[in-house]
């Protein structure tokens, strides 16, 4: 356990002083070198926006959040580990689709988010929803500079926020992206910054360096696919935004982590055989939660070897089923970690967010390749352009 809300379990591994050193090393360095990247994980970040405008929008009971990659997955995550607080309604409009259906609704707010201002396809989505639903407000999370978004904020007359030019989207989360919608839907912010805390834990500090040393051995040894075998339905959109975290931190220059979501037991019937004996080119993260609630098994029409599943509920079958799961990659020594949730709250999202980034920039350290850019990102932008013209 590395806080009161997470049972974290280390690869099994011997402990290495000398790994551990340099990698502490890269960690102390990185928290200066990245200290106004990392700000916004910390209680003493300033917003660029006031609790004055909030409250202008805190009666909307609907918001369409409009953005892609990092400037929304952050706040899905969220939204799906945390719905049972959230009272309101989020629509989020994350890819283009061409079947898209908006019906003219009172009493909705656009928030609109991107970096640099000019996403092609958060542009798209927003000028159909502008078409569709022309009496909403706006609020438009962009940089402080000209944009397309900037000048259409402009036009429209709506609240722009600035987004900070030293935090990239996929480490944004914590920042005025996910926390602006975050204290809409009526969650505590300030629960989300666990970094202060965290890096004073020595255990979590342990545990991450070993976790960290790890990955990279087996990445180094050719087991570069990450495979996150989730058990908790509500984490899904935390292993998306974590998915982009690692693909477009580390994939440059022939390197790279490839991660991979299972949902699991589902792909208990699709995926294990693979996983158990195919390639042995993956390392393993269990990950779910202990003692939730869930729908109750009538015993009424349980007999035969099925008694067993008498007085069980969904979660104690899940949770048997995981630990069964674990049991069997030990012994065939697959290798693996896992996650299990004591609390679902802002806290312990927060922490989840906090150890996946450390975890990503220090293994692009390692890695010898910078986590903070994605250049062959822009090529595809720049062909689109090409296309469209």
């Amino acid at each position: 356990m590395f806080s009161k809300n997470i049972i974290f379990k280390n690869f099994l591994q011997k402990k290495n002083i000398n790994v551990k050193k340099k990698i502490n090393n890269i960690l102390k360095k990185e928290l200066i070198i990245s200290n106004k990247l990392l700000s916004s994980f910390n209680r003493n970040y300033k917003y660029n926006y006031k609790k004055e405008t909030l409250n202008k929008y805190k009666n909307f009971t609907t918001i369409n959040l409009i953005g892609m990659g990092g400037s929304i997955l952050g706040t899905e995550a969220i939204c799906d580990f945390l719905k049972f607080k959230i009272k309101k309604k989020i629509n989020f409009y994350n890819n283009l689709d061409s079947k898209i259906n908006l019906k003219n609704k009172k009493n909705t707010l656009n928030l609109i988010v991107s970096k640099s201002g000019n996403t092609l396809e958060t542009i798209s989505n927003f000028n159909i929803i502008l078409n569709s639903q022309k009496k909403n407000k706006n609020i438009v999370i962009t940089e402080k500079k000209s944009s397309f978004l900037t000048k259409l904020a402009n036009k429209l007359k709506a609240d722009i926020i600035e987004h900070k030019n030293y935090i990239g989207g996929r480490y944004s989360v914590l920042s005025e992206v996910g926390m602006l919608p975050a204290e809409l839907l009526g969650l505590n912010e300030r629960k989300f910054k666990r970094l202060n805390y965290l890096i004073k834990n020595k255990h979590f500090l342990n545990q991450l360096i070993y976790n960290v040393n790890f990955i990279y051995n087996c990445v180094s040894k050719g087991r570069k696919n990450s495979v996150i075998l989730n058990y908790d339905e509500s984490s899904k959109n935390l292993f998306k935004w974590y998915q982009q975290l690692t693909a477009e931190s580390l994939g440059k220059d022939n390197k790279g982590i490839f991660p991979i979501i299972s949902s699991m037991p589902r792909d208990n019937h699709s995926l294990l055989q693979l996983y158990l004996d195919g390639p042995k080119n993956n390392f393993f993260t269990f990950f779910g939660t202990i003692n939730e609630k869930s729908n109750q098994l009538s015993n009424k029409n349980l007999f035969g070897k099925f008694s067993i599943l008498k007085n069980k509920n969904l979660n104690q079958i899940i949770k048997a089923q995981r630990q069964a799961t674990q049991r069997v990659f030990k012994r065939k020594k697959i290798p693996f970690r896992s996650f299990e949730i004591l609390s679902r709250n802002e806290e312990t999202v927060g922490e989840l967010f906090t150890f996946f980034v450390l975890e990503t920039i220090l293994l692009g350290r390692l890695m010898k390749v910078n986590p903070f850019d994605q250049p062959s990102v822009e090529l595809i932008k720049t062909e689109t352009t090409k296309s469209l013209i």
